[in-house]
């Protein structure tokens, strides 16, 4: 008997769950199918796939060679499903979006919601972590799309340059630092103790790599798991931040706290879109990208994204 698509589909379930329990959840199968079909696999390819400790399932070598392979297979009927099932000219389905802090908390939510009223037989899902977790779930296919603002290593992520950022040291409006216009190195970061995100952030990864040789200067005060987090620690007078411009407008604006520059240096960045090299861009993708694409041309910059109500 051939291997089946629902076999390999079963076999990726349980080598990512480490258990049948887990797995016939996740495919809302029963467990005694589950094993049967693992069972089928295993002796249809003369040997164990899976090491049993305890109640878990660890793919041995034999598993863990299958594993990628598998997953391909499924990418690309994926893929099949996904391109000729589109209408022409239609924009419908479901799309999940994975986005690191900044973009997920402070940009993506506009363009999501102005997309949906464009659009409204489309699904959008959108799931928010740190970059290093958005690039983990592009590259295994667990979301179509991403948006991140830190490094890509993973070369099976292809990366497409989206939209241009400044990184800009916030103080509170009692720090002796608001009333000036620039932060100056290495003396104002000497004198600072600072508040940063944790690590796996791209903000914080970016704004370690950009102060370089001044980076053995920084004094961390506490780590942060969330840009809110830390601009209320700011504002308390806690300490200073680097963070993203386009999460602080809106307390600039207010006096909450106060922007500066980091006077020599260059603290712009580009915030990139990911997706999975061998996946294909359905046109519920592309169409979303491209829409995201607009903002470089609107010429608003900022304010767009924090008030788009004033515009």
């Amino acid at each position: 008997m051939a291997i089946t698509l629902r076999q390999l589909e079963i076999f990726v379930a349980v080598a990512e769950t480490s258990q049948v329990t887990k797995a016939s959840a996740k495919l809302h199968l029963t467990q005694s199918a589950v094993s049967m079909a693992l069972n089928e696999l295993q002796n249809q390819l003369d040997g164990p796939l899976f090491d049993r400790k305890g109640r878990n399932l660890l793919f041995n070598d034999r598993g863990r060679y299958l594993l990628p392979l598998a997953k391909e297979i499924l990418g690309q009927i994926n893929n099949i499903e996904s391109l000729l099932g589109e209408k022409s000219g239609s924009v419908a389905g479901s799309l999940k979006i994975v986005a690191s802090s900044t973009i997920g908390n402070y940009v993506l939510p506009y363009f999501i919601g102005v997309f949906k009223k464009l659009h409204p037989q489309v699904s959008l899902d959108m799931l928010v972590c740190n970059t290093r977790h958005a690039e983990t779930m592009i590259a295994e296919g667990e979301a179509g799309l991403g948006f991140v603002e830190g490094e890509v290593t993973n070369d099976q992520v292809r990366i497409i340059p989206w939209l241009e950022d400044e990184l800009v040291v916030i103080a509170g409006p009692t720090n002796p630092l608001a009333g000036k216009e620039n932060f100056e190195l290495p003396g104002d970061l000497e004198l600072c103790e600072w508040i940063i995100r944790e690590k796996g952030s791209g903000t914080g990864q970016v704004f370690k790599k950009k102060l370089g040789r001044h980076l053995p200067g920084l004094r961390v005060a506490m780590e942060l798991g969330h840009t809110e987090a830390i601009k209320k620690a700011v504002e308390a007078g806690g300490g200073v931040a680097c963070l993203s411009s386009l999460t602080v407008c809106r307390e600039v604006e207010e006096g909450w706290l106060a922007s500066l520059s980091v006077k020599g240096l260059d603290m712009r960045r580009t915030l990139q879109i990911i997706h999975y090299k061998n996946k294909a861009m359905t046109g519920l993708m592309q169409e979303f990208v491209a829409f995201c694409s607009l903002i470089n041309e609107s010429g608003h910059g900022c304010s767009c994204l924090t008030s788009p109500w004033i515009l």
